[in-house]
């Protein structure tokens, strides 16, 4: 992932509700398999192997946040097990197995879930963050962001 898309995520998920949060997941996860699939394609196992292991990262993440008092939880994680089988084979073989079956699971997933994202009223999860406001400066027509604390009495390690 090159710097750009890094800072524009970091910029998303400061600004996130919880279920937003998922939708970011789901799109990291997407991105890492779209990487490794693209370094199997060129032979470069070590990078694919990165990516792998950075999905099994995020999956570990959207298992370990499911709230099993709603049934649902259930079915998305035998989801989540049949990815995590499909990254570890994809790992020990050295090869593209079923990442494309893994890719169609999680973006019917994340389409759901950005469903229910516009429908979540809750409030960013990262509370006390900057705002973070875009706008065209007088530079080179370049769309730039800029961080502004609203008060930073609340901020930060206090002693």
């Amino acid at each position: 992932m090159d710097s750009e898309k890094r800072k524009a995520y970091t910029t998303r998920i400061s600004q996130a509700n919880r279920s937003e949060l998922v939708v970011i997941i789901y799109e990291l996860l997407l991105d890492s398999l779209a990487d490794a699939r693209q370094a199997f394609g060129k032979e470069d196992f070590d990078t694919a192997d990165v990516e792998l292991k950075r999905a099994q990262g995020l999956v570990c993440e959207l298992r370990g946040s499911l709230n099993f008092e709603y049934p649902v939880s259930y079915r998305l994680v035998s989801l989540y097990r049949y990815i995590n089988e499909q990254l570890v084979k994809s790992i020990t073989r050295k090869k593209d197995v079923n990442l494309d079956s893994c890719e169609r699971v999680i973006s019917s997933l994340k389409d759901s879930f950005e469903e229910v994202s516009k429908q979540d009223t809750s409030g960013p999860v990262i509370e006390n963050g900057q705002q973070v406001y875009a706008g065209l400066t007088y530079g080179k027509g370049s769309l730039n962001e800029v961080a502004i604390d609203a008060g930073t009495l609340g901020r930060g390690f206090q002693a």
